[in-house]
């Protein structure tokens, strides 16, 4: 009898074991289901899903070799320009999004090459809501877009990233309608070639926040067409006014060598519609 009763409570105490497990095995489940899984926008091989428009150039041009994939990582080169010559060049995922939270790993490294301007000096940008590619004229020097600038310190002074720049655009700051070009985040400074995580959320064309080391360093809302600060476009491609629902995005070249070597999106779209469930997976993948 005792030997019995042994037994049968060493079995209960495996069947509650595993059945905490398999709890535990769903909860962990739910949870990932929970969190849309990241759409690698670079594959780490090659750029085909990417279309280059760099000015003095035409769509699909990538002059130079400017955009190109070594070790694993997106490289933005100049060795194969005399000067640089205001040759401004962004390579743009050939998908657009709307609602999403893009991923940045990026550092800037070596010298600037020779015709960069100095305040392009370890200056690039995630390039939010921009127009199709195809779209742009051969001498437009900036897509119609919301700018995340990147910028890389010098050793001493202090430079802000995940900056704001408008080309073509305006957005609402403060409850106001923001219409300079550029205006700096609340980062710290990131010197040297140390790598750097860099988060956009975008939410359509109600709110924008930039985000590092977990917090938001910028945030502004109604992205919309408008302002000045881009050259050579098509006048049927500015509508000003118009709100910046979804578009393109875009990786900059501004004479400074940069490395990207995770460019990744969680899309949101499926969540739009429900505020209370879309703040809760923003807050599992900032986590992530």
């Amino acid at each position: 009898m005792k030997l019995n009763m042994s037994a049968m409570l060493l079995a209960l105490s495996v069947l509650f074991a595993c059945n905490n497990a398999n709890n535990a095995n769903k909860e962990n489940a739910t949870g990932q289901d929970s969190i849309p899984t990241p759409i690698s926008l670079f594959n780490g091989k090659d750029i085909n899903d990417w279309t280059p428009k760099i000015r003095l150039h035409e769509v699909g041009n990538n002059y130079a070799n400017t955009f190109r994939v070594e070790d694993g990582l997106l490289k933005v080169r100049y060795d194969g320009y005399e000067d640089f010559d205001q040759q401004y060049g962004h390579l743009a995922y050939n998908t657009p999004y709307s609602y999403y939270l893009l991923r940045l790993e990026y550092r800037f490294v070596d010298e600037q090459t020779k015709g960069g301007e100095g305040w392009a000096w370890r200056n690039s940008g995630a390039m939010l809501h921009g127009q199709k590619p195809e779209t742009m004229l051969k001498d437009q020097d900036f897509p119609i877009s919301i700018e995340g600038q990147l910028l890389g310190g010098d050793g001493q002074t202090e430079r802000t990233t995940s900056n704001l720049c408008t080309p073509g655009t305006n957005v609402i700051m403060d409850g106001k309608l923001f219409t300079p070009h550029c205006i700096n985040s609340t980062s710290k400074t990131y010197h040297g070639d140390q790598w750097v995580t860099a988060d956009f959320l975008v939410l359509g064309d109600s709110l924008i926040q930039h985000i590092l080391d977990d917090q938001v360093v910028l945030s502004y809302s109604k992205p919309q067409i408008g302002g000045d600060n881009v050259l050579e476009y098509d006048s049927k491609q500015k509508e000003d006014g118009k709100a910046l629902k979804e578009g393109y995005i875009y990786l900059q070249s501004e004479s400074h060598p940069v490395d990207f070597r995770k460019v990744e999106l969680f899309d949101l779209a499926a969540y739009k519609d429900d505020a209370a469930k879309l703040n809760k997976v923003i807050e599992r993948i900032k986590k992530k």
